[in-house]
């Protein structure tokens, strides 16, 4: 028993280091959030979120960094869900430019942040195909339909327990979009479709 005392002491040190590190990374957690919400907006507004990007993604980085010797930290509630706001706005941006996918090693995320980020995109992009629809952009909403779509067939494929990766309400949720905004682009296609008609008679008359 005479080195019980080095031993405690040496776990308290090292509890004390690592409780130092979750408080620099909930900091860090807020920072990507904050910065990843900007993203999602400024993409909506159409404003040039690059420097908030590079921003959001240099933080991740670090704090993929600091907490790579804590495995628990790294997947704990709130790094993730910083992560998966990242994946969220790196997502869309890709897809409003028309640019290859981010993947998660340029990010500095984890892959289950990755597929979460990828379904939450989803409902970002069913607001692009509203917007369409209110414009009278049929075809681009069509577009943006059509990305839905694929993000929810890749999806699909990850049928694991919710201790590796919990993303089946996701994907009931993602389904739920998906369908609800077909239906929406047909109502608007067939209403497009008789407005035609309508044009065609009247020029007829």
């Amino acid at each position: 028993m005479q080195n019980l005392n080095e031993i405690i002491d040496q776990i308290e040190k090292n509890l004390d280091d690592k409780d130092a590190i979750r408080e620099v990374a909930l900091k860090s957690c807020r920072a990507i959030t904050r910065l990843s919400t900007a993203i999602t907006q400024g993409v909506h507004r159409k404003e040039d979120v690059t420097e908030i990007f590079t921003s959001a993604r240099e933080e991740a980085t670090r704090l993929r960094s600091l907490v790579q010797e804590y495995p628990d930290l790294l997947h704990s509630g709130f790094v993730q869900s910083a992560f998966q706001e990242l994946c969220e706005g790196a997502i869309l941006l890709a897809v409003i430019n028309n640019e290859e996918m981010p993947i998660p090693k340029e990010l500095g995320v984890t892959d289950t942040s990755y597929l979460l980020g990828l379904a939450d995109s989803i409902g970002e992009l069913r607001r692009f195909t509203l917007e369409c629809l209110r414009a009278g952009d049929v075809k681009s909403a069509e577009t943006y339909l059509t990305k839905m779509e694929k993000f929810y067939e890749v999806l699909i494929r990850f049928d694991y327990p919710n201790a590796l990766v919990s993303i089946r309400r996701k994907q009931d949720i993602a389904r739920s979009l998906v369908e609800k905004t077909r239906g929406e682009l047909a109502v608007a296609m067939r209403g497009r479709a008789l407005e035609k008609k309508i044009e065609e008679l009247e020029k007829k008359i």
